[in-house]
């Protein structure tokens, strides 16, 4: 028999309002509400990161501790971000697979192109579009955080 379906364990990383929470929110099936992120939360195979982590050097040091917890780094940009916030190969920084997600591909101002180059930039290979409020690529991503052997 095949067995239950288990999922890897990502960690999102993203600047304050990249969708981080609204995404953990899509991927565990959840009815979408927003909230502001204050701490770290642990959910079943996600943990959602404070953008202010991301957004500082003080705190951006805790986020490489997380990554020690997660088999994944998921690095978020919204497709309307003005910048990125991470610099060139900060991939090579975490000892796991960091993967690209790109947010808020369906807002008027998007620009998903410039968000694959920052995140290319940053060092992640693999790259999804998402809209987490209508679900658009988190199937992707569910798919690819399935474990080995998983049906």
């Amino acid at each position: 028999p095949p067995r239950v379906m288990a999922l890897y364990w990502l960690v999102l990383m993203g600047r304050s309002t990249a969708g981080k929470t609204t995404l953990t929110q899509a991927l565990r099936g959840e009815e979408i509400h927003y909230y502001k992120t204050q701490d770290v939360h642990h959910y079943k195979s996600v943990i959602d990161t404070p953008g202010e982590y991301a957004q500082s050097r003080r705190l951006g040091k805790a986020l490489a501790l997380y990554t020690y917890e997660a088999d994944i780094v998921g690095i978020l940009a919204a497709a309307n971000e003005p910048y990125s916030i991470f610099p060139p190969n900060v991939t090579c920084q975490a000892n796991r697979e960091c993967i690209g997600i790109v947010t808020k591909i369906d807002l008027p101002d998007a620009n998903i192109p410039q968000a694959d180059r920052w995140l290319r930039n940053a060092g992640c290979k693999k790259i999804f579009h998402v809209n987490s409020l209508d679900g658009t690529g988190v199937g992707e991503i569910l798919e690819y955080l399935k474990e080995p052997g998983d049906e």
